[in-house]
């Protein structure tokens, strides 16, 4: 749907999935225009001789099918195999201002970029340049810096292991670990949160182990927009009489029935599947109470059962075996307060007790997670207090149960793993060191909320991005403009014009690379790329499309020529890695011991998994053991003093994505699961909040920023549409709401900004409709 088809709102009714899903990727596929000879490509996505989906990081059951794609994933590679360009002739007819000015959706429709771009201020306009003289500027630029930290180097989550480990390699020779990335902005919570209490960041669970469980958790994910393949997983649990509980503020209609457009039977008859057959709507903020008043419950049920001399509920052996502090964590909880608990958590004791009922009759549960949990200033104690409530049931490190952070871009976590951080252990830096022959700076760097303040500051003068949309995807969206714009060089590296490369220092740079659908030879030879999925799976990708312009570079050899033309090539021979990619596999081996043979296991169909040390009880803690970890309910936080200030007119705002939308790549302007079409400024509210506010469903509506630092903040014209989300609660799509976040709201531990717990205030819109 284009920008300018009517607005209507239409409650969707049908099953997730099925006949409609393959009719809107057949629209995409229109839309963009893609050559018959690219659409054989998505019979290759997520093949083992194919290429990994440049969506999302959900991991790959079955290679045998035929169809291993979802809508979404399809809409990515149209994105990608798309006819359209955005050539020189693109910004010799449009200013930057200009192109500011076009809306994100519209940016997107310009097609795949083509070659490397400079900014010219004179004119305010790209222009071409050459490779050699684009990575010249950036080697003059960061040489001309008087300190190394002057400088931060970003990554997207569709970075291969190949391109991230030659930047961070890059960034160190240089002489910082300034790397914000995309990980602060989503999953940090994560992993921050789960080595204090399991002793790894990442998951413990496996696909193998979706077919053995019983139960499965779902807080704050919505699987049907952001990783629909998770729903074949559902489906098949759901099939086999097992629970599906979601927890979540929004009653997703995906979560509701499937249709699965890989089951003949269901396609052809038109019959779906019942997925969740619980809803829990937490308010926004309120997942911590929620898991705790059930954890505390199922300590109640373990009391009263030992008391009568029935089975434990609690797995006794397994905390006895492998935790410590279970004892202090169970008073913690029998002294917790039950009406705090309802009132901060939103849920009622019933449906508490419902929740719990699921949990202690589970024998093999999975809690899988998204950014609903962990863009919250709690959300670091609500994933370890997940993982407590895991822990009591011994439901970590055996088939079928366990944690599952579901990530969202295709390798935010193997950029994390291959040194994508700017935390980075010592015993890290001393291994990197041996390796290459040189000391790695020491000092931790700057996350990405810390790189927009020293933006500001004028204390980062350069921003480099390995692909993504910083401006659109950051908070406090004026700021983080104003903030970029301060900087003396800008370099995007990028598939197709978006935001960012709009928002640009006094120079600016814009450099095409591939991306993953296409052919990336080097000397002659096809080259393939790492990623490693939400579940630790590492498998190479090979592209089928042919490039879409002869002068694209593939990142790592973009990474490489800007490498050499910053740190030479005294240590590292950076054409020798750009000409051949397993000679880069080759030296992470080194660097990492859990990628030993890393070339010949990823040749093997479906590659290999990396060891999760908490998947097999082996708990890399200070104690050597899981720990539980005891943290109080939190009662004086910026919702709290807020709602104090402003009574029962203050909302709580999540931002969300909307069903054509990936990150902030925006497809089209319908959310068709949540009934929205025509339009991206909407503003979900409960509806007896529309009537207690004075407003009407449907009516337009401002909302402006409650935060108590006396910055102004707002974002005008959203029409609100009722919808089943607890009272008090709001949710919108990003970026459009991100400038009522504020840059200094942040996850305490972690850094990740608070979008899914903003506070504001409704005023009647002088918007027109």
């Amino acid at each position: 749907m284009k920008d300018t088809d009517a607005v209507h709102i239409t409650p969707y009714t049908k099953p997730a999935a099925g006949w409609d899903a393959l009719k809107h990727v057949a629209i995409s596929l229109r839309q963009e225009r893609v050559a018959p000879g690219n659409l054989k490509a998505l019979l290759a996505q997520n093949q083992p001789d194919g290429f990994d989906c440049p969506g999302c990081a959900w991991p790959d059951r079955n290679h045998a099918s035929t169809f291993a794609f979802c809508e979404n994933g399809a809409k990515a590679v149209a994105a990608e195999a798309t006819s359209r360009r955005a050539g020189p002739e693109l910004f010799a007819s449009h200013t930057v201002t200009q192109l500011l000015e076009q809306s994100d959706y519209a940016l997107e429709q310009h097609g795949r970029l083509t070659e490397p771009m400079v900014y010219d201020a004179a004119s305010d306009r790209y222009v071409p340049i050459s490779w050699d003289d684009a990575c010249a500027l950036v080697g003059r630029h960061l040489r001309a810096l008087p300190d190394p930290d002057q400088a931060a180097f970003y990554t997207s989550g569709r970075a291969s292991n190949e391109a991230a480990f030659l930047y961070q390699l890059m960034a160190r020779l240089y002489g910082t670990n300034n790397f914000p990335d995309c990980s602060n902005l989503c999953h940090e919570a994560t992993s921050r949160g789960l080595p204090a209490t399991v002793g790894i960041g990442k998951g413990t669970v496996t696909l193998a182990d979706f077919e053995l469980a019983d139960t499965i958790l779902i807080f704050g994910q919505n699987p049907a927009t952001n990783h629909p393949r998770m729903l074949g997983e559902l489906r098949d649990c759901a099939r086999r009489g097992g629970s599906i509980v979601s927890i979540n503020p929004l009653r997703e209609r995906g979560l509701q029935r499937f249709m699965d457009p890989q089951s003949a039977l269901e396609m052809a008859t038109l019959g779906s599947t019942r997925l969740a057959g619980l809803f829990v709507q937490p308010t926004l903020g309120g997942d911590f109470a929620l898991i705790k008043a059930v954890a505390k419950r199922v300590v109640e049920h373990d009391d009263a059962a030992q008391a009568a001399g029935r089975p434990a509920v609690i797995d006794h052996a397994f905390i006895a075996e492998h935790c410590s502090g279970f004892d202090a964590f169970r008073d913690d909880l029998r002294a917790e307060n039950w009406q705090l608990l309802v009132a901060e958590s939103g849920v009622a004791r019933a449906q508490i007790e419902a929740l719990t009922d699921i949990f202690i009759h589970g024998q093999r549960i999975i809690a899988t997670w998204g950014m609903g949990l962990t863009q919250h200033k709690h959300s670091v104690a609500a994933i370890r207090m997940l993982s407590n409530l895991m822990m009591l049931r011994g439901q970590i490190g055996k088939p079928g149960a366990g944690l599952c952070p579901v990530r969202g871009h295709s390798n935010v976590q193997g950029d994390r793993t291959v040194g994508i951080e700017e935390k980075p252990t010592a015993a890290f830096l001393d291994r990197l060191g041996q390796v290459y022959g040189f000391a790695p700076p020491r000092a931790h760097g700057h996350d990405v909320v810390a790189t927009i303040a020293a933006m500001r500051r004028g204390e980062v003068k350069v921003f480099i991005a390995l692909g993504g949309n910083f401006a659109a995807a950051t908070p406090d969206t004026p700021l983080t403009f104003a903030a970029l714009r301060q900087c003396t060089l800008t370099v995007q590296v990028a598939t197709k014009l978006n935001r960012s490369h709009l928002v640009i220092g006094r120079e600016a740079l814009l450099l095409p690379t591939l991306g993953r659908t296409e052919i990336d030879l080097q000397h002659g030879v096809a080259q393939g790329v790492t990623v490693e999925d939400s579940m630790s799976m590492v498998h190479i990708s090979y592209g089928r499309n042919a490039p879409a312009s002869p002068q694209l570079r593939s990142e790592v050899a973009i990474v490489a020529g800007m490498a050499e033309a910053t740190v030479g090539s005294s240590l590292v021979d950076w054409r020798a890695y750009a000409a051949d990619y397993a000679r880069i596999r080759d030296d992470i081996e080194k660097v990492f011991d859990d990628f030993y043979d890393y070339n010949a296991r990823v040749a093997q169909p479906g590659g290999f998994h990396l060891t999760v040390a908490s998947r097999e009880r082996v708990w890399k803690t200070a104690s050597g053991k899981a720990s539980f970890l005891v943290a109080p309910l939190p009662l004086d936080t910026p919702l709290h003093r807020a709602r104090a200030r402003h009574g029962e007119r203050l909302m709580v705002l999540m931002s969300t994505r909307s069903h054509d939308q990936y990150n902030t790549t925006i497809y089209g302007m319908d959310d068709r699961y949540r009934g929205v079409y025509g339009t991206r400024k909407v503003v979900f509210a409960n509806a007896e909040d529309i009537a207690m506010l004075g407003f009407a469903d449907g009516e337009l509506v401002d909302l402006i920023g409650a935060w108590d630092d006396g910055v102004g903040r707002r974002a005008d014209g959203f029409r609100l549409v009722a919808y089943d989300i607890p009272r008090g609660c709001l949710g919108a799509y990003y970026p459009e709401t991100n400038a009522l976040v504020p840059l200094a709201s942040t996850a305490d531990g972690a850094g990740t900004p608070t979008s899914k717990s903003v506070p504001v205030l409704l005023q009647r819109s002088e918007v027109k409709a």
